[in-house]
């Protein structure tokens, strides 16, 4: 579904990302994880063309995204939850998700307010004087009313109380459900592999290691790393 290919990206000299390669098939729940800095939000940001890469090719669904305008891919299925709170604090939640909104495909004002019921009661209340999980939820049901078919969440759960964790997990367990494919980018290790299908871990711009959730999970080499100890999973919802 999504190709990227050893994708080079600068900010001015500094050569950010280095060769960074991964893939997303349909259906599937894929995390990008790393500390702050390893360059996560740039993969994004080149994925969304936001910040194009210098070298390197991105594919989305057979077709060459690479140096399009960021406008275009959203038109292509490609939607972004950004981190931090990016809202119009001054706008309200439902003019907010009128901004978004792109009639003709799935995902209806109706259908994110099934999701997201808090959403239906704040509909009226300025995006600044929501909490940082209602904004959360507002973040991901505007990108959600673009009608993408892959969506990128970037560190959904930065800032996030532990309570608004576990129901972050019960959100994207549904959104899978729904058939929606999912790129995140997650620092909370643990949280993010108890939901993915594969992984990547990314380090100063490079993809260090992938594989299997459950691998990167378990594996003894990458606890530190990815600061995966043995506490519970705050993805769990039951």
């Amino acid at each position: 579904m999504l190709e990227v290919a050893a994708i080079d990206v600068y900010y001015g000299r500094s050569h950010v990302l280095q060769g960074v390669s991964l893939t997303v098939r349909a259906g599937e729940v894929v995390v990008l994880l790393g500390r702050n800095g390893a360059g996560k939000t740039t993969t994004f940001r080149a994925i969304m063309g936001l910040t194009p890469p210098r070298r390197g090719t991105i594919t989305f669904e057979n077709k060459t995204i690479t140096h399009l305008p960021p406008h275009a891919i959203v038109r292509a299925g490609l939607g972004l939850a950004p981190s931090g709170r990016r809202l119009f604090g001054a706008l309200t939640v439902a003019e907010n998700l009128a901004l978004a909104e792109q009639p003709g495909g799935p995902w209806t004002r109706e259908r994110v307010f099934a999701l997201f019921p808090k959403l239906a009661e704040l509909a009226s209340r300025h995006a600044a004087f929501i909490s940082g999980g209602e904004q959360q939820m507002l973040k991901i049901a505007r990108a959600l009313l673009s009608q993408p078919r892959l969506l990128l969440l970037d560190e959904p759960t930065e800032g996030l109380a532990p309570v608004v964790v576990r129901e972050l997990g019960g959100w994207l367990k549904g959104m899978r459900e729904e058939g929606l494919s999912i790129l995140m980018a997650e620092q909370n290790a643990r949280f993010a592999l108890a939901l993915a299908d594969r992984g990547y871990v990314m380090e100063k711009g490079r993809i260090l290691h992938e594989g299997a959730a459950s691998e990167l999970l378990t594996a003894p080499e990458l606890a530190v790393h990815l600061a995966v100890g043995s506490r519970p999973s705050l993805a769990k919802t039951d």
